[in-house]
């Protein structure tokens, strides 16, 4: 089966991934279920389609022993020039080109590779124009100011919407690149 690069995350209506002091305190719906669709994005099960993800090293320190757990059987590559000390086992850092190592892991066999944080990191995959799906879940919230996901001088992709679903003012956007 063919690898995906999948950038998969949750942002405000304007366009933030995180608060200025990286806050995600905010990700949350609006209580209100009238518009939920029956079916329901499952993260559960997303995080049971990949075996790899890749993170920069803000979205690493802010990993909880909890993710940790989730991730365990996950191979997990942070993008920092920063030296970690006590990394757990499927844990590796990489300091050159991350978007170089990702792309060769994709040709080789195994589940889907999730770009999981942040905005610098996704950048890299985007405008090298690798990444196959983006799963956008876009909060009831207008933050004003923040990380924005996309940063200047991104490539036109032009995406098909594959599928979309709602629970409590969340809207989980599911696009793939055009053929």
């Amino acid at each position: 089966m063919k690898r995906k690069i999948v950038l998969s995350l949750a942002m405000s209506l304007d366009g933030f991934i995180a608060g200025e002091d990286g806050s995600f305190d905010w990700i949350k719906g609006d209580g209100d279920k009238a518009q939920d669709t029956k079916e329901k994005f499952d993260m559960t099960t997303f995080i049971g389609t990949v075996d790899t993800i890749v993170m920069g090293r803000n979205a690493w320190e802010i990993c909880t022993p909890e993710t940790l757990e989730l991730f365990k059987n996950t191979k997990i590559y942070v993008a920092t020039h920063r030296e970690i000390e006590n990394l757990p086992d499927n844990v590796e850092v990489i300091s050159g080109d991350i978007v170089q190592k990702i792309t060769e892991l994709k040709k080789e066999d195994g589940k889907d590779i999730w770009i999981f944080g942040g905005a610098i990191i996704a950048d890299y995959f985007l405008k090298e124009d690798i990444i196959d799906e983006y799963i956008i879940a876009v909060v009831p919230l207008i933050l004003g100011k923040g990380k924005p996901l996309f940063l200047e001088n991104n490539p036109t992709i032009e995406l098909h919407l594959d599928k979309l679903t709602s629970a409590e003012g969340i809207v989980m956007l599911i696009y793939s690149k055009r053929k």
